[in-house]
């Protein structure tokens, strides 16, 4: 492909990869087999000086988005260089090239034109982590939509693209977005301009309803004035269509019966962060990706409810307040039996027949030694006394009448 301008001394200019009212992306090249992409600004800056407002403002925006690659992150495309052409004076931003599809072309035949709860979840989580490092690095975005999220399809993860609009001046960006922004993915704050780290989080919310549903809520029928102005006006003032009744609807026919039920069970805790992203009030939005990020782990991790076919949130606080009640059972259980040794039932009854043999031998025995044969005066058969220890049986004279049994104590028990 033909040069169609120099870019700047080092890097090759490959031809146009896209280009838009808000700038046009090339492919570059520099020395050897390094592939970069390079956003161009559609505003010329004429002067490299300080005093010049334009200029000013670009210096003061590439530094922020040196942050952003001070910690690398597999979510966000890395910054290679900025600057000005050398024909010109268009401002350029050289980023990595993503090798893969984006996401408007993931919803493209011969893919389907919405994606399955899996790989929601998956962009969600991804998406709000590219959000959380831009926004902790000070850089608003300013223009996510869905051909500004690749998919890297050496890595397998989602990655944010083009920070173009981010080093835009006020001016710049308010007739930029106006007249040829994505209007279907603008905060409504954006029809006069401002741009604020909550707008990012209501493209946010546009894309993930987009891949739930199979379209964006307020869907741009031409380029029109009038059609881009419609939809500036539902962005601001209309209620967002329900996403899960756009998702039954627009279900790719090739899924089977099965799926498609299946495919039906959105989470909750979903639908409410992106009704949240969704907010036309920006303040009452997540005030930053951080806040997105944080509120994604928590309700992922704390709910289990679902559209359809799953329990309340009721039952779930009923089954748990009965499982803290066995919890609490087992654990005293467990602190009683600590107290005690436990004995098998056969070792124990084996005890005690040999505590029963040996009571009865060992009170046979001295109940034999201490027996003389005695006779009384009065009778002459031969009876077994027990007599004391301390008397001898040799030599003794008892007397006719009965003497006092002196007991011997066995084993405490006599």
């Amino acid at each position: 492909m033909s040069k169609v301008f120099s870019i700047t001394k080092g890097l090759e200019n490959m031809g146009a990869l896209r280009t838009g009212g808000q700038g046009s992306v090339y492919k570059g090249r520099r020395m050897g087999p390094v592939i970069s992409a390079v956003k161009l600004l559609p505003t010329p800056i004429h002067t490299q000086d300080n005093d010049d407002k334009n200029f000013r403002n670009f210096q003061n925006e590439v530094e922020k988005l040196k942050k952003v690659n001070e910690q690398p992150n597999p979510n966000v495309v890395k910054i290679l260089s900025s600057g000005l052409t050398e024909s010109g004076g268009f401002p350029y931003i050289e980023m990595e090239f993503i090798e893969g599809p984006d996401l408007e072309d993931l919803l493209k035949p011969p893919h389907d034109h919405i994606f399955t709860i899996k790989e929601v979840l998956k962009l969600a989580d991804q998406l709000a982590n590219a959000l959380a490092h831009c926004h902790l690095a000070g850089v608003k975005h300013g223009d996510i939509k869905s051909n500004n999220v690749k998919y890297n399809i050496h890595t397998g993860n989602y990655v944010l693209l083009d920070f173009g609009l981010a080093i835009m001046s006020d001016e710049q960006r308010r007739t930029s977005m106006r007249h040829a922004g994505a209007i279907e993915f603008m905060a409504p704050e954006q029809n006069t301009g401002a741009m604020y780290l909550q707008t990012d989080i209501y493209s946010y919310g546009i894309i993930l309803y987009e891949l739930l549903a199979g379209q964006v809520p307020f869907p741009l029928n031409d380029g029109g004035e009038t059609s881009r102005n419609a939809v500036m006006i539902a962005h601001m003032e209309s209620p967002v269509p329900d996403v899960v009744e756009l998702r039954r609807k627009n279900l790719p026919s090739t899924w089977s019966a099965e799926k498609q039920e299946l495919e039906m069970h959105v989470p909750q805790w979903l639908l409410q962060v992106i009704n949240t992203c969704l907010e036309k009030d920006p303040e009452k939005r997540y005030s930053h990706g951080m806040a997105l990020q944080e509120a994604l782990f928590l309700s992922s991790v704390d709910r289990n409810e679902f559209v359809a076919g799953a329990q309340s949130l009721d039952v779930l606080k009923i089954q748990n307040k009965a499982l803290a009640a066995q919890l609490l059972d087992l654990r005293t259980k467990n602190a009683n039996d600590a107290l005690f040794v436990r004995i098998p039932k056969r070792m124990v009854t084996g005890l005690l027949i040999v505590m029963v043999a040996f009571l009865t031998f060992g009170s046979y025995g001295i109940f034999k030694k201490n027996t003389i044969k005695v006779v009384t005066k009065t009778d002459t058969i031969i009876k077994k006394v027990l007599i004391p220890d301390t008397v001898s049986a040799a030599g003794t004279n008892y007397p006719g009448k009965p003497h006092k049994r002196k007991r011997k104590k066995f084993l405490g028990i006599f």
